[in-house]
């Protein structure tokens, strides 16, 4: 069965992921409220962000076809980052994820009008320890500004980063994995 796929998602980078496994989709424009609920869980947040994103998308493409939504956040600790408001708070991030282990959760959900799946990947993100000088450097590149936990692990951060446990994709922006099986079981289905 062929089934046209629209990705709910104004980000670059998943747009080029997608490409990169050689997936045909549409862009529709999904906004949603992506504030914290206190009583979720980290896990519980972003995979209902990516939910309601895709849902989001679904409703504005009148239940047509297949609608991939996709959310990242960082949790360093107990601490839940996401984009920096602006120089200090970007640079209060960097220096808690300087020297330590991370983990950056993405969530994909994918839906139609009859089915909605959502897959969970959870990825271990090590840096170096950063000087002063280096995190504020990063920011003048404009790099982190406009990402989750205030890095691009394909950009110039990829240099900061000691060790990697888990999906590199998914710190990008979308798991390929598991994003190519979450599709192949909706188009068989």
């Amino acid at each position: 069965m062929s089934i046209q796929l629209f990705l709910a998602s104004n980000s670059p980078r998943r747009g080029e992921l997608l490409s990169q496994i050689n997936v045909q989709y549409e862009r529709i424009s999904a906004s949603i409220d992506e504030t914290k609920i206190n009583t979720e869980s980290s896990e519980e947040y972003v995979q209902r962000l990516a939910l309601e994103k895709a849902l989001a998308g679904l409703v504005k493409n009148n239940q047509q076809g297949l609608v991939l939504g996709a959310d990242t956040i960082v949790v360093c600790g107990d601490v839940v980052m996401e984009k920096p408001l602006d120089k200090q708070h970007a640079q209060q991030m960097m220096a808690l994820l300087s020297g330590n282990t991370h983990q950056v959760l993405t969530a994909v959900a994918l839906v139609t009008e009859q089915k909605q799946v959502v897959k969970l990947v959870i990825t271990e993100v090590t840096f170096k320890n950063l000087t002063e000088q280096e995190i504020s450097d990063y920011w003048e590149t404009g790099e982190p500004q406009d990402k989750a936990g205030g890095y691009g692990i394909q950009g110039i951060a990829g240099q900061f980063v000691t060790h990697i446990s888990g999906s590199y994709s998914a710190v990008v922006g979308l798991p390929l994995y598991e994003t190519a099986q979450l599709i192949k079981r909706f188009k068989e289905a």
